[in-house]
């Protein structure tokens, strides 16, 4: 398996990972019913943040939480869900990646998600917190490596 190495990697991703999560009884009908996503009109805005996340591309220029505490305004959004986005994020990003910046895309999933879990309800997003716990010695610095 290779590597998350560019925008077409993070492409992929984002498109296997928004079919799981359109599917999911848990999440998919916040994206669908709620939000009511435009798949085709979102996806490049993703694949920016994530380009922007793993890789420094500064293509997102947008806010996350103005639209997740507009979300959250329709319909609360809890530590389940958030949950289940990190498991679906890390299981798609299993399935296809290998290597420190896959491992770096599920790193910073688990960060998003603690962060945005504490922004929008209050509580500790302690859940995430053993997702972004790494050892001094286990500390990589993704950038380097490409």
């Amino acid at each position: 398996m290779r590597d998350l190495a560019g925008r077409d990697d993070i492409e992929e991703l984002v498109v296997e990972f928004y079919r799981a999560a359109f599917a999911d009884p848990l999440i998919g009908p916040v994206f669908v019913d709620v939000a009511r996503m435009d798949l085709a009109r979102h996806l490049p805005i993703m694949c920016d943040f994530w380009e922007t996340v793993l890789f420094r591309a500064a293509r997102y220029r947008r806010n996350t939480l103005q639209a997740h505490l507009a979300l959250h305004a329709l319909s609360p959004l809890t530590q389940a869900h958030f949950e289940r986005w990190f498991v679906l994020w890390s299981r798609t990003v299993d399935r296809r990646f290998a290597g420190p910046v896959a491992e770096h895309a599920k790193l910073q999933a688990g960060r998003i998600a603690g962060a945005m879990l504490r922004r929008l309800t209050g509580s500790s997003g302690a859940a995430f917190e053993p997702f972004n716990r790494h050892r001094d010695e286990e500390r990589t610095d993704v950038h380097t490596l490409r």
